[in-house]
């Protein structure tokens, strides 16, 4: 056996020595690997925490980009202004915000000025429903259109605008007139037949199941159920996420 003399032993100690500071160094560089390495990623998870917290408080948590934005809607009126039920919706679209179209009759512009400078001044748009309800044909397209242009002066003579839209009654329309008159035809595709009752829920239903983004809702403003219908109609469809707007926006936009 060989006899180990100092000198072998201190060799001995001194890569022991050695291999002891390696080992304590590696195992320091591992941790602070680790710690970067944890670092980075508890860092990540509270940044996306963050943004998930900031997205619930904004009410957006988890929400496709498309429902994000709000799905455009019209509400219409026609045969009016009438002197109770109108001023009543009136006071309803008011106090929900809510910007509608009025298809009106000669007649009753004639009869309640007052009714139509309101819906002018809410921002309300105001739409031609000729002069007595007429609807067209061939043999009386004249009378219709003289209808239509004695409704305009009506109109005009208390907004001071020019009239550019029109619903003919019935949805009977001629191309021509369109070129004649510069005016545009403004149809429907919800309808409740609100006119053939006096259910309100009833035509509440008929309103919320039909309508989609982009629908015209048809409606007369000369039924109190009308007008409970479209106001309670307008909350649920809010509520849904659509957003009441003018035809024009509808139409064109």
């Amino acid at each position: 056996m060989k006899e180990f003399k100092w000198q072998d032993w201190l060799i001995i100690i001194s890569e022991a020595v050695i291999v002891l500071f390696l080992i304590w160094g590696y195992k320091n560089i591992s941790a602070e690997k680790i710690d970067t390495w944890s670092g980075k990623i508890i860092s990540s998870v509270n940044e996306k925490k963050s943004t998930k917290d900031k997205g619930a408080q904004d009410g957006q948590e988890n929400l496709p980009e498309e429902e994000l934005t709000e799905k455009k809607i019209a509400i219409t009126f026609d045969d009016g202004p009438h002197p109770v039920y109108t001023e009543k919706l009136l006071d309803g679209l008011k106090e929900r915000d809510v910007k509608a179209t009025f298809f009106v009759l000669g007649e009753k512009v004639k009869a309640n000025p007052e009714i139509i400078e309101r819906m002018q001044k809410e921002g309300h748009i105001i739409g031609n429903h000729t002069y007595t309800h007429i609807q067209l044909r061939s043999s009386n397209r004249e009378k219709f259109r003289d209808e239509l242009v004695l409704t305009n002066q009506a109109i005009s003579e208390i907004t001071g605008q020019e009239v550019q839209y029109v619903r003919p009654p019935y949805g009977t329309w001629d191309k021509k007139l369109e070129e004649e008159m510069n005016m545009f035809p403004v149809l429907w595709n919800v309808d409740p037949n609100d006119w053939c009752t006096g259910n309100a829920d009833r035509v509440t239903r008929g309103i919320v199941d039909k309508t989609k983004e982009n629908s015209i809702i048809l409606l007369h403003d000369c039924y109190q159920s009308s007008v409970d219908a479209a106001l309670a109609s307008i909350d649920i469809l809010q509520e849904r996420g659509f957003q009441f707007v003018t035809v024009e926006e509808i139409l064109f936009e």
